[in-house]
């Protein structure tokens, strides 16, 4: 009962030797963890506004491309028609057209323009930013039609719809990674405990070496068999021990 408790106390000595090592294999597996993390969702946040941005000027070029003969008919009904059409789409908001003298032509706002839009750059083509009270965030694009002779398209794209798809993505990849720091941290673990045996089976050699010299069972020999560094220490302690006891032998038989 002695012999298997002070086994347990050398191997939880051992344990505390490789308690930083541990600590620096936390540390390690958890800034990668970050830093993959971060440079993740940088680089999925970018890359899915860039596609949302081109989904949406592909989509307000259509609409010019299909407007000129319509426009050039004068026929405004029927252009009225084609983006009540185009805005079934989910991701579509709204959409309004402008002559090149800044007169909206046909738009999709219920029950009027917003002042948002009235106040803007009608000719303005370029990718911006709207935030329009009762309606939300959104990001709108321009397409000009026949070169912004005969006017522009604006369209304007859900931004919450996009910050869902972000969200969804990144969740995606940060359970990704937190499966892979828990697989680390456990193979480290593993690890820091293989390493760490040897060494307890050594102590544990060192404690019962000590007690055969008290008078106590020889220690078990199976480690001095072993063919690595911990062998050749427990072959070196055993010589050490044997000649302190000739040493010893030899003052007692000499006194």
């Amino acid at each position: 009962m002695k012999l298997g408790t002070s086994r347990r106390s050398d191997a939880l000595k051992v344990r505390k030797l490789f308690r930083k090592t541990r600590f620096g294999f936390f540390s390690l597996f958890g800034v990668v963890v970050l830093a993959i993390s971060m440079l993740s969702i940088r680089t999925v946040s970018r890359e899915l506004e860039d596609e949302y941005i081109s989904n949406s000027e592909s989509i307000a070029k259509n609409i010019a491309d299909s407007s000129v003969d319509i426009l050039l008919n004068r026929n405004l009904a029927t252009l009225q028609s084609l983006i009540d059409q185009f805005v079934q789409i989910q991701s579509i908001r709204y959409i309004y057209i402008t002559s090149d003298t800044g007169e909206f032509l046909a738009h999709t706002f219920v029950p009027g323009i917003p002042d948002q839009i009235l106040e803007s750059d009608p000719s303005s083509t370029e990718p911006v930013e709207r935030s329009i009270s009762g309606m939300g965030d959104f990001v709108e694009v321009g397409s000009p039609i026949l070169s912004g002779v005969a006017g522009t398209v604006h369209v304007g794209m859900d931004l919450e719809l996009l910050g869902l798809k972000i969200r969804r993505a990144m969740g995606q990849q940060i359970a990704l990674l937190c499966i892979i720091l828990v697989v680390g941290v456990l193979a480290s673990i593993w690890l820091v405990n293989l390493a760490s045996k040897p060494l307890s089976d050594l102590l544990g050699y060192v404690a019962q070496l000590a007690r055969a010299r008290a008078g106590d069972a020889p220690p078990q020999e199976a480690i001095l068999v072993r063919d690595d560094e911990v062998g050749d220490m427990a072959r070196l302690i055993q010589y050490a021990a044997t000649r302190q006891e000739d040493s010893e032998s030899r003052s007692g038989s000499g006194t």
